[in-house]
């Protein structure tokens, strides 16, 4: 069985997604593409032999069209869920699910109403190999009852347009779920601090930037977010428990030897380094999709959480103070 795909966003991540899935996932066909430049939808579109629909809500009622996946500017993204929803078609929503809590839970809502799964949230960490094995020590108990984690989001640089909040909307966002799902707990404060600023910055972005947050269990997780450091995209991730710790590996790469030296390329860019997990995520996903198996990739309930952390984590940036983080009663449903 061949998987019907309409996508809505033709910018840089759905080209990379068209391409994902006209050359690399198998079970799955784009049929048709969506975005506000219809120009720029009909390039993407000839990746994958695909139709030009000029709006999302004719994607997302198209006959060819079985499950979609949002690409689109995240503000856009809640009503794009919810229609695919009333459709009764699967939906596949890059980060984030909301840029609104409110939202979130109306998603919660129509999804429970539903009856059954049809939101998945684009956060490919949990496909990495390496968290994938982190995930099985600390399940296993390897560690111990994690205590702390320590966490690095680098980027060499941003463009002018990044501004301070986006440290935790749009970067940490990624160590908020990965913390979330690695240590099966849900945050309940947040604490931004801002150490010595970088000169490599744009005056009006604070960078670095150090997030600092607790568990309902008591664990701590701080979370340098650093987005002009020149060097590389550099994630690290250490989970601290009772008997051990646990580290995310650095990228399988060669180390050179010579000129009295020795040493690895850093990797430059995210889709460099997190290329294999997106294959993974979309390749789960389609087989999901195929076989008519529940939806097991990060739900609605996984988006919503995100956002409701990256929200307040803007609160404690602006505010200075350690703003508290108050998810609604996780439903049954997203057990």
């Amino acid at each position: 069985m061949t998987i019907g795909i309409g996508l809505i966003g033709a910018g840089w991540i759905g080209e990379e997604h068209v391409s994902r899935l006209t050359n690399v996932i198998t079970g799955a066909r784009v049929t048709a593409v969506s975005d506000i430049d219809l120009d720029r939808a009909a390039k993407v579109a000839a990746i994958a032999g695909a139709r030009v629909i000029d709006s999302p809500e004719k994607l997302i009622d198209d006959a060819e069209v079985d499950a979609v996946v949002i690409t689109s500017w995240g503000p856009v993204h809640a009503e794009q869920v919810l229609a695919c929803i009333a459709a009764g078609k699967p939906v596949f929503c890059e980060k984030p699910l909301t840029t609104d809590a409110a939202d979130g839970l109306r998603i919660l809502e129509a999804e429970q109403a539903h009856g059954s799964r049809l939101v998945q949230v684009g956060f490919m960490r949990r496909y990495d190999a390496g968290y994938r094995q982190m995930k099985q020590i600390i399940d296993a108990g390897g560690v111990g009852a994690p205590l702390m984690a320590h966490c690095a989001h680098r980027n060499p640089s941003v463009p002018e347009s990044y501004h301070s909040g986006m440290a935790t909307l749009d970067t940490a966002v990624h160590e908020v779920d990965a913390l979330r799902w690695l240590l099966d707990d849900e945050f309940v404060s947040v604490q931004v601090v801002k150490p010595r600023s970088t000169s490599k910055r744009f005056e009006h972005l604070t960078d670095p930037q150090i997030v600092l947050l607790e568990t309902a269990a008591g664990a701590r997780i701080d979370v340098e977010v650093f987005v002009n450091c020149q060097y590389g995209y550099d994630i690290q991730c250490e989970v601290v428990g009772e008997t051990g710790t646990v580290r995310l590996p650095d990228p399988a790469t060669p180390v050179v030897r010579g000129a009295a030296q020795a040493g690895f390329a850093v990797v430059q860019d995210f889709p460099s380094r997190f290329a294999a997990a997106f294959d993974v995520e979309l390749q789960e996903w389609t087989d999901s999709l195929n076989s008519d198996r529940a939806l097991a990739g990060p739900s609605a309930w996984d988006g919503y959480a995100a956002t409701v952390v990256t929200n307040a984590a803007v609160r404690a940036l602006e505010s200075g103070q350690i703003v508290p983080i108050e998810l609604t009663e996780r439903p049954a449903f997203y057990a």
